[in-house]
């Protein structure tokens, strides 16, 4: 089987780090296809003789695309649209990678993936533009949502929390924000369960097990850092409230993801968000 993951971001690195054996896996970067030509996309796809793609691409510059807003669309919407016909032409299954922005985090239990999007921001209106294209003209296809995500590649929160807490004397945290922090292997590895075990098309949630606030999160980042010898003292973390820092997007207070039924369709089980953590920070020089 051979599988195209479109893309160059912590995802994308994860992927290729986890593709199991029976697949041949191929990273295709920006530079080689740029998902918002169609013709580009129809060719790249033809001309690999891909089976599967996982479209780990996205333009994810949240508070930049609330000034941004044709760039956001032309990449999360009509890059997922162009490669669903290209996908298509090629008789090649199509995985999507998407968010739990979508949600405006006004509910009080775990959201599940038939609940009523309503996003807040342009980021995520855009990413729910490009699942509503792809649910359309393209059923078969799997569409994954998560959030919070991190790697041992590239920038994320967790890398800028410990070098953060390296430079600073102390940290102001946001603590009225709560979601799942997602180890990007932990999602690659559920995409490749789905690839290689042909689940049906739909839409399905994933994150790591259990709910965190950032504050949460980043005490726990701390804690872990000094435990495995990446921190070499603990500074003060404080609690704050999401007003104490504005940012141009509006992000949601609360975006939990229900994974049950993902769990069920994948065969497989979240891990807690901690465990999760303290295994990728063990991945770290």
């Amino acid at each position: 089987m051979k599988v195209l993951v479109i893309g160059g971001g912590q995802l994308a690195w994860d992927l290729m780090q986890t593709a199991p054996s029976t697949v041949h896996a191929e990273m295709v970067l920006r530079e080689a296809l740029d998902i918002t030509a169609p013709d580009a996309c129809e060719r790249v796809i033809q001309d690999r003789q891909a089976d599967v793609i996982i479209n780990a691409a996205a333009y994810t510059a949240v508070d930049k695309a609330e000034n941004e807003r044709e760039a956001a669309f032309a990449v999360n919407e009509q890059g997922v649209a162009n490669l669903a016909a290209a996908c298509t032409a090629a008789g090649a299954r199509l995985f999507h990678v998407s968010t739990d922005f979508v949600f405006d985090g006004e509910a009080n239990r775990p959201y599940l993936p038939d609940d009523s999007p309503n996003p807040q921001s342009v980021y995520g209106a855009s990413k729910l533009a490009g699942e509503a294209v792809l649910r359309h003209r393209m059923p078969e296809a799997v569409i994954v949502r998560t959030g919070w995500l991190y790697s041992s590649n590239g920038g994320n929160f967790v890398k800028t929390m410990l070098r953060l807490m390296a430079e600073k004397p102390e940290l102001g945290v946001i603590v009225d924000q709560v979601g799942t922090p997602t180890w990007a292997r932990g999602l690659a590895q559920l995409l490749w369960a789905g690839v290689t075990h042909s689940v049906p098309g739909g839409l399905y949630h994933w994150s790591d097990a259990g709910v965190a606030s950032w504050y949460d999160f980043a005490v726990a980042i701390q804690d872990l850092g000094l435990e495995l010898g990446l921190l070499e003292q603990a500074i003060p973390v404080r609690a704050i409230p999401a007003s104490e820092f504005p940012t141009p997007a509006k992000r949601p207070a609360y975006s939990v993801l229900d994974k049950r039924s993902t769990e069920a369709a994948f065969g497989m089980e979240t891990i807690h968000w901690r465990r999760q953590l303290k295994s990728m920070l063990e991945m770290l020089p």
